[in-house]
């Protein structure tokens, strides 16, 4: 195939939606500790007991996602006592919170709802404050939009060797602008591609990678934390 033109024989673009994060049980708690920090299940759970006992988050031992929905019009008051987030929350206090059943439901809370922050502000140590800041953002990223992409599909040929590739654009960042470092400089999102025109071609250069087929990656705590809770 090479010196062969390559032809764009198909292009298609889709637009989606990623829908926004849940709020953490204790075990998705958990698996983020270890995944972004490194920490332990024990030691996430004793630094979780030890915002609880400072009354800034809610009941750490739980196993939902969701919450009452009593709790929906006390929601703006939570919002509002977050001073530190303030950047982030300024725009969902501008218009009524919705009641999403992605959020509030009943059927899905037992004894005690998901684990969110009470709106009570105060000093804590780094590694309480890292626990306390991934659970105050996920409460905030629920309420925001979701977030609107591009799934883009390009076919092509050379010679009469077909080739298909994927990528992805985000339109409308929606709750991913929680989770954005402000102070960072802005990396471009892997897997974009550029507009195609059906019919176009061109001269191209082939390159080839191989791979070799790997064995299962060794349980982390984290991965294993995950296989416990969905076994079964």
């Amino acid at each position: 195939i090479t010196g062969k033109d390559f032809e764009i024989t198909s292009f298609e673009q889709k637009e989606g939606k990623e829908g926004n994060p849940r709020l953490y049980d204790l075990t998705s708690l958990q698996v983020d500790g270890n995944k972004k920090f490194g920490f332990s299940a024990e030691d996430t759970l004793k630094l979780i007991q030890g915002l609880y006992e400072k009354k800034v988050v809610t009941y750490p031992r739980v196993d939902t996602t969701y919450l009452t929905e009593d709790l929906h019009p006390k929601v703006p008051n939570i919002l509002r006592g977050l001073k530190y987030y303030s950047r982030l929350t300024e725009s969902i206090l501008a218009a009524p919170i919705e009641k999403s059943p992605t959020v509030f439901n009943d059927k899905k809370v037992t004894d005690h709802h998901a684990i969110i922050p009470t709106g009570v502000q105060t000093n804590l140590q780094y590694n309480q404050q890292q626990v306390y800041d991934i659970i105050t953002k996920r409460f905030i990223a629920v309420f925001y939009d979701e977030c609107k992409v591009s799934n883009t599909t390009v076919i092509g040929k050379a010679s009469d060797v077909t080739f298909k590739t994927t990528g992805k654009e985000i339109l409308e960042k929606g709750w991913r602008v929680v989770f954005e470092n402000p102070d960072s400089i802005e990396k471009k999102e892997l897997g974009i591609l550029p507009n195609f025109v059906k019919g176009e071609k061109g001269e191209h250069e082939p390159s080839f990678l191989e791979k070799q087929t790997s064995p299962p990656k060794i349980y982390t705590e984290a991965t294993l934390l995950r296989a416990m809770e969905t076994a079964g």
